[in-house]
């Protein structure tokens, strides 16, 4: 509140909102009211979701090959408790919103695990306020794991990739 005025209904209003982001498993809500001149409730509720970590050998949705068959090896699983956020080749994300790892539906996607890039590729596409951001790679190397799945969310400072 901007103003030292107590409104009863903000705490209702406050709880409710707690309960919305619970119910709908968001991570975030943010809420502005205005009473009047000089007075208004400006009010973000928020909570840490757990990370989505997954490791891909390609992308599924641009796969057009058959299903591999029983004898192929299936990949390694992926560490729970390791942070990759922490790892020295960990891509960060610089906004929320939505990762798109193709230019468009249906065309080849910008990286796979073991794709070579150079400094300023791009790595994949993320949606914010209706703009498309082209993420480069801040380094060259080899992509050893993409941590995000084409259509998700992500939050800002998420890993999205790790080169090496």
């Amino acid at each position: 509140m901007t103003k030292n005025t107590s409104h009863d209904s903000d705490v209702t209003f406050i709880q409710s909102l707690a309960e919305l982001l619970r119910e709908n498993d968001l991570t975030e809500l943010h809420v502005k009211r205005d009473y009047g001149e000089n007075d208004s409730l400006n009010v973000r509720v928020s909570r840490h979701a757990p990370a989505v970590v997954q490791q891909a050998a390609a992308p599924m949705a641009y796969a057009s090959a058959p299903a591999a068959s029983a004898a192929a090896p299936a990949p390694a699983p992926v560490a729970t408790d390791a942070d990759p956020s922490a790892h020295p080749g960990a891509v960060a994300s610089p906004m929320v919103g939505t990762v798109y790892m193709a230019a468009e539906p249906g065309a080849a996607p910008f990286i796979a695990v073991g794709t070579t890039v150079k400094e300023g590729d791009t790595l994949l596409i993320i949606e914010a306020m209706k703009t498309m951001n082209h993420i480069p790679a801040p380094r060259s190397g080899t992509i050893k794991r993409i941590l995000v799945e084409d259509g998700g969310p992500v939050e800002f400072g998420a890993p999205l990739a790790i080169i090496e």
